[in-house]
């Protein structure tokens, strides 16, 4: 799966109204009507190719973004369908007019959201994980290669496991989430690379911002007890 062509990173400016949620269609190599789901994040994006009538994921991309008003980079930390990209650079032209993003002049994008209305909106990295009554601090990973990022929009999140030394992909999972006023995550579950049977779930955690940090507490998917602090990515 590749949207972009190669080239030379441009120079960035703001492009604020870029980020959000974009979704596209593509037919799959089943000749199925699949889904595009992109999150584009402050500095940082996913990409994720599911189908969503079964859940079978496809195929996921990502890293760090550059645009200027005509081209958009992104230097890659993760590709399923290529991990040879990883710390490569591709470049493109892009357009947006009103809701529609337009890449390569010829892949339309719908706006799914623009990074409103969810809390959460923004990359994120966990530094902290309670594991036997003791919390774990995991802020040495900042600075390394081995990275668990969530990245969300206003009303999408994408969670991917990879290692940028190794180019190795760990896994992937996403869907929808919503917040509210009481401190309450949900999400649901719409792709899950590890499992498509986890598909359709619908999650609840508590969450609440500490000094600028996401404090994430709930069950698992496999009904197993989560605490986790999240950091956002620099």
């Amino acid at each position: 799966m590749s949207l972009f062509a190669g080239g030379e990173l441009q120079s960035q400016s703001s492009t604020k109204e870029l980020l959000g949620a974009w979704e596209s269609t593509f037919v799959d190599g089943q000749g199925r009507r699949s889904k595009l789901s992109m999150i584009i994040a402050d500095g940082f994006m996913a990409m994720t190719a599911y189908n969503p009538d079964d859940g079978d994921f496809i195929a996921t991309l990502g890293g760090k973004w550059r645009a200027d008003w005509e081209n958009f980079s992104i230097t890659y930390e993760f590709d399923t369908s290529d991990s040879t990209q990883v710390g490569g650079v591709s470049t493109m032209p892009y357009s947006l007019t009103g809701n529609t993003l337009i890449f390569n002049n010829d892949k339309f994008w719908t706006r799914v959201d623009d990074g409103t209305p969810g809390a959460l909106a923004g990359a994120w990295e966990i530094i902290g994980r309670k594991r036997n009554g003791e919390m774990q601090d995991l802020t040495a990973r900042r600075t390394g290669p081995r990275k668990t990022m969530k990245i969300l929009s206003g009303t999408r999140f994408q969670w991917i496991a990879f290692n940028t030394a190794t180019k190795q992909f760990s896994g992937t999972g996403g869907g929808s989430y919503t917040t509210n006023e009481n401190g309450l995550y949900i999400e649901k579950i719409e792709f899950f690379s590890r499992d498509n049977s986890r598909v359709g779930q619908q999650l609840s955690f508590d969450y609440k911002l500490v000094y600028g940090e996401w404090v994430h507490k709930g069950l698992s998917s496999k009904g197993r007890p989560i605490h986790e602090v999240w950091g956002k990515r620099e």
